[in-house]
């Protein structure tokens, strides 16, 4: 049965507000996955989405409506603080037609990830654009445990943690580690791992690479191969 939903965040980031607005509009391929935010104007774009406030740097938000009354709405209202830091109000509303519980459970959870990597990249990479490698695990990976597998293959267990990969150059430390989600980072990449086996969904990874690799194309093949290994 269809149902709305909210979710809503206030996060302090450490950047200024054209920081974080031009990261949400211009930049979500640096953080989030890579797509074209709607035309400012308010034209409908090729996903059916349109943007009803657009106030820089201040205030964003954009709709994505479907049949039956479904809607799929962001909002992002931005307050600079003292000290080069700005408090972001995020909200997230819409409806969920399938599993009403199951789906915000776990939308709920992505946001906080989500919202921690905008924060990463406004802080430690802004404005940089990115390669965005993403790939998805295995049938096995949608088993109950799943996110235990990768944890002992990372070798991780708390924040600060240094991570180590051979043959992939990964040389990180762990920014976060929260149930089913674990990010890392160097001084050129956020590596995201997002483990979604409670959700019906496989373990899939999505980095963003702010050197781009000699070969992209080689470098997801790579990143595949590793993670269908971690769950042979």
């Amino acid at each position: 049965m269809s149902k709305q939903f909210e979710i809503r965040r206030e996060v302090v980031l450490e950047a200024t507000p054209a920081q974080i607005f031009a990261a949400v509009t211009e930049n979500q391929g640096s953080w989030l996955f890579p797509m074209p935010y709607p035309p400012a104007d308010g034209t409908v774009d090729a996903q059916g989405s349109r943007v009803t406030k657009w106030d820089p740097p201040h205030e964003v938000a954009v709709r994505t409506e479907g049949p039956d009354g479904w809607f799929n709405a962001l909002e992002h209202v931005i307050e600079a603080r003292d000290g080069g830091t700005a408090v972001l109000r995020y909200v997230h509303s819409g409806i969920f037609t399938d599993d009403w519980d199951t789906q915000y459970d776990g939308a709920g959870k992505h946001t906080d990830f989500y919202l921690h990597s905008l924060g990463q990249y406004v802080k430690h990479f802004p404005g940089r654009g990115a390669t965005y490698v993403a790939a998805d695990g295995p049938a096995a990976s949608h088993a109950p445990g799943a996110v235990d597998v990768l944890r002992r293959a990372l070798g991780v267990t708390a924040v600060g943690d240094r991570v180590r990969i051979e043959g992939l150059g990964v040389d990180a430390e762990v920014d976060y580690l929260e149930g089913q989600f674990i990010g890392l980072r160097d001084g050129d990449t956020l590596y995201r791992f997002y483990c979604r086996e409670p959700w019906g969904a496989p373990v899939s990874l999505a980095h963003h690479l702010f050197t781009e690799p000699a070969d992209p194309e080689k470098t997801t093949a790579a990143w595949q191969t590793w993670l269908d290994a971690v769950y042979a």
